[in-house]
């Protein structure tokens, strides 16, 4: 079982949950939940992975705040 780090970000529009894998192309999704969100990722990253292990083209290393 492999593990992936999303990034996950609230919609200012439409309130959605919007998840994305990076440098997972294709490996994004949308829930009205946390809960529906993490199903809907593992959902679309398992079948990305019925291609075979993907190449990631980038990967999350953590998250800093700015003051400005």
């Amino acid at each position: 079982m492999r593990t992936f780090t999303a990034v996950v970000e609230r919609d200012a529009d439409t309130g959605l949950f919007v998840g994305y894998v990076p440098g997972f192309a294709g490996a994004h999704s949308q829930g009205e939940t946390l809960d529906e969100l993490n199903k809907n990722l593992k959902e679309v990253v398992s079948m990305l992975l019925e291609d075979g292990e993907p190449e990631l083209e980038a990967e999350f290393v953590g998250t800093q705040t700015i003051s400005a």
